[in-house]
């Protein structure tokens, strides 16, 4: 047993070395290769799914009846979504997980793709559009520009080979971080002291298997809602919620990575524990289906990271799920006299009724950035300082939805804002580019390094980007669909944790010597 397991550990430290030579101090490093029978199974597979996804969905959606013109919009759109879905059979064919970069092509698929042009043959869109015929088209071209923008900068970072950290001079240096012991431990020490605090806030544990509705009323009455601001609301439920996510993520890989561990009953426990803490503040009753995608997510590649058929399976099976499953999967979010009933005689009459405006709201927000103009940063600046009051600062930009349905005259402003506009509302197409090839290119460095993460390293706490990847993956859906403003807390209070209890293998191993 003992060389069968140095045999691996050989195995994985020889995959370290990139192409151009062994990954020493400061030499490339990339991710292992999968085995040559996956890349088989792979070319079985790729025949029915890139059919499935590039033709037959589509064609199927063109045969629906409906009152849509096929116009220059239509073509669009058709292109939009086969290239999409030409991408998405591409990640889950990959060789690699790639894990930021397939949650974002299966959001663009499903979203910018199979929705707006279902919405497109049919002739219905879930919001209506003020604007001319024009500004859709040019937001489908936008969109399809930003996805040529984020594969150029994936392209880009994929050239450039990974090279191992290794401390600066001074000895502050930049190892790969791993979570410290002891502030792992304050961690869970803050998600229960958190937890506690929200859920007594808002009258017990009860009030969390209740409704979507029910949690804001009460919100509204704890008295943690100023006139005009949220900012105090959002904190008190970021806390409640994050902290105890994370722990709960650490334990579980903790858990999933060694057998000390799970022979420990100390661990065992505080697992167990977190696991109830988060069945009440992070549960599908009383949370947005965002983020309880998010919650879901992570747990699934946090406690399988290095299992290639998971990562195919979400990919695959989430494509369904967003079709069939989750424009019904609000019966939670209003009580029994204020639940809107489900009625659809289509599969694909939900896509046109509910949840996937980002495309017309795109069009929508450049008809209002005509009216207007840009405002060259000021969006993105008031999503940055999410966290000043707007008693403090008057001016402080609303959520970009907001503004937009505002300007519309709707009385229902919860409306998305994809991250396209948000570059669109500030720079224009140029900042929607450059913006958009930005987050490619961090995206697949930070894909190559998870890969990394999960097959290097060994038990115990482990990685801090082998927990932070699978959230920021789940997390994606509510960064992509916006608006940026109302996605900022939650995520912004994640990394403040991160940073907290993270520290570097380097310092802890110079210090030794």
């Amino acid at each position: 047993m003992a060389s069968v397991h140095t045999s691996a550990r050989g195995e994985a430290g020889g995959a370290v070395a990139g192409p151009k030579g062994p990954g020493g101090p400061g030499g490339p490093l990339e991710p292992p290769e999968r085995p040559i029978a996956w890349s088989m199974l792979s070319r079985a597979l790729s025949v029915p799914l890139i059919l499935g996804l590039v033709i037959f969905l589509p064609a199927v959606i063109a045969a629906q009846p409906g009152s849509g013109v096929r116009d220059t919009a239509y073509w669009l759109q058709l292109v939009l979504t086969c290239y999409a879905g030409a991408r998405l059979a591409t990640m889950i064919l990959s060789t690699r997980r790639r894990l930021l970069q397939g949650v974002f092509w299966m959001f663009v698929y499903i979203a910018m793709g199979v929705a707006p042009f279902a919405q497109v043959v049919i002739g219905q869109t879930p919001t209506p559009m003020v604007g001319p015929r024009q500004d859709l088209v040019t937001a489908i071209a936008m969109i399809l520009v930003g996805c040529a923008a984020y594969d150029l900068g994936a392209l880009l970072a994929s050239r450039r080979p990974l090279r191992r950290r290794t401390p600066s001079a001074r000895g502050s240096g930049g190892g790969p971080a791993v979570a410290h012991p002891v502030r792992l431990r304050l961690l869970v020490v803050l998600a229960f002291a958190a937890s506690a605090f929200y859920v007594l806030k808002l009258g017990g544990p009860a009030v969390f298997f209740t409704s979507r509705q029910e949690i804001n009323e009460t919100v509204a009455a704890s008295g943690v809602v100023t006139e005009g601001s949220n900012v105090g609301s959002a904190f008190i439920k970021g806390f409640g919620q994050v902290p105890a996510l994370l722990a709960l993520l650490f334990y579980t890989r903790r858990l999933a990575t060694s057998y000390r561990a799970r022979r420990t009953p100390s661990t065992v426990l505080v697992w167990v524990a977190l696991a109830g803490l988060n069945l009440v503040v992070n549960n599908p009753i009383s949370n947005a289906r965002y983020w309880f995608l998010t919650v879901l997510m992570a747990f699934v590649f946090t406690a399988m990271p290095s299992s290639a058929a998971v990562y195919r399976t979400v990919l695959a099976t989430g494509v369904v799920g967003a079709l069939v499953v989750f424009p019904y999967a609000d019966k939670f979010r209003y009580d029994d006299e204020g639940q809107r009933p489900a009625q659809s005689a289509s599969v694909f009459e939900p896509l046109v009724t509910k949840d996937y405006d980002q495309m017309v709201m795109f069009a929508n927000t450049i008809s209002w950035v005509d009216t207007r103009g840009h405002t060259y940063g000021r969006q993105l600046a008031g999503s940055g300082l999410f966290f000043v009051p707007r008693a403090v600062w008057s001016g402080k930009p609303e959520d970009t939805g907001v503004r937009v349905g505002q300007w519309m005259g709707l009385r229902m402003t919860n409306l998305s804002a994809p991250i396209w506009t948000e570059f669109w509302v500030d720079f224009g197409a140029t900042g929607m580019i450059g913006g958009m090839a930005l987050i490619g290119y961090a995206s697949a460095r930070t894909d190559r390094r998870y890969a990394l993460a999960v097959t290097r390293a060994g038990p115990g706490p482990g990685s801090v980007l082998a927990i932070a990847a699978p959230l920021i993956a789940g997390y994606t859906f509510i960064l992509l669909r916006g608006p940026l403003l109302q996605a900022a807390g939650k995520l912004a209070i994640a990394a403040l944790c991160l940073l907290a209890i993270a520290t570097f293998r380097e310092q802890r191993a110079a210090r030794r010597r």
